[in-house]
């Protein structure tokens, strides 16, 4: 018989840091979701609801994931030129596929047409949200088209803060955690999966003329655009003013009326991402858990949606308070953990 050895602060934050990079990976679940929709396709030899819905959300998952990515590529350039690229190659397979379904699936095995058909089906939202992604740059090319007859939007700046102990920054936020965003993302996913069924069992003749595949794509952008419009309207609406002060040992948060002061020696974790629609400030410590999204509030006229870099003096305050610092590649995410 052989002792286990104990397992080390090292290792469980190891761990458990590569279970929530897991937990928050899209692509991932993706794949996962689409290999089960497959198993689920291959054994039971049947399209039901319930594989149709994890074919639906795999789709969404990987396409999230890829618009994403594209929307973080540097230059700006070479990210439009791979998310139209993929978008028009992905929507010309679709067309291909769908014209020529039966001589495509005629000859292949059951398990890979199996295959084929959980791919098609995804790729239906998949499209909608790269399309949806591709609408949003180009509403945003428009914007700074129109800006060029005004003065530009100016990213929030650092003042010194009124007690004269450090810098604070204004900006717009949604109280909002990130979990709870991916969530109703989800549920709007599975809102236009449910309404694309019913609008297929509504309209079956109309379907059996036109072709399912082409009505599920056609459903999911007739039903999906608004409920997409509806969500990002209604988190708009729950924009707060909100600042944040660095100061010489303390953190102050001002979110609407609430405020909270969180000393540096009691800080645990503080995520600082200054741009995208997820740019953001998640910070936990001393009996506070608040997490502010600024990329997707609705931002005050002449400023953008975004958070300024972190000053240098942050950097040495919190190191000096037991903190370590992780960056991203290109510094638009710092992350601080206590070690």
């Amino acid at each position: 018989m052989t002792d286990t050895a104990p397992e080390t602060t090292s290792e469980r934050r190891l761990r458990q840091e590569i279970g929530r990079r897991f937990v928050r990976a899209p692509f991932a679940w993706g794949l996962l979701l689409l290999i089960a929709a497959m198993v689920w396709t291959i054994v039971g030899d049947d399209l039901g609801f319930f594989p149709f819905l994890l074919m639906l959300l795999g789709g969404w998952s990987v396409s999230f994931s890829f618009v994403n990515a594209t929307m973080e590529m540097r230059p700006a350039r070479t990210g439009v030129a791979v998310h139209l690229g993929v978008a028009v190659c992905l929507t010309a397979v679709m067309i291909v596929v769908i014209e020529s379904d039966d001589a495509l699936l005629g000859g292949l095995p059951e398990p890979v047409r199996a295959v084929v058909i959980v791919l098609q089906i995804a790729a239906g939202p998949a499209a909608g949200w790269i399309w949806l992604g591709l609408l949003s740059r180009v509403t945003a090319l428009i914007g700074r088209r129109d800006a060029k007859r005004r003065p530009p939007p100016a990213a929030p700046e650092w003042e010194r803060d009124e007690g004269g102990d450090g810098s604070g920054v204004e900006f717009s936020a949604l109280d909002l955690r990130m979990r709870t965003l991916t969530l109703a993302i989800v549920g709007v996913v599975l809102v236009v999966g449910v309404a694309g069924t019913l609008l297929l069992i509504s309209f079956d003749d109309a379907v059996m003329r036109v072709g399912a595949r082409l009505t599920i794509i056609l459903a999911g952008v007739v039903v999906g655009l608004p409920v997409y419009l509806v969500l990002r309207a209604a988190l708009r609406r729950r924009t707060l003013s909100c600042s944040v002060v660095f100061g010489n040992d303390e953190l102050r948060i001002r979110a609407g009326s609430a405020t909270h002061r969180i000393p540096f020696r009691q800080l645990q974790h503080l995520v600082w991402r200054t741009r995208s629609d997820y740019a953001r400030l998640e910070v936990r410590g001393a009996g506070i858990d608040l997490s502010l999204i600024t990329g997707l509030a609705e931002a005050p006229p002449g400023r953008t949606s975004e958070l300024p870099s972190l000053p240098r003096r942050v950097f040495r305050r919190l190191e000096l308070a037991g903190l370590s610092v992780e960056r991203s590649r290109r510094d638009e995410v710092v992350t601080f953990r206590r070690v």
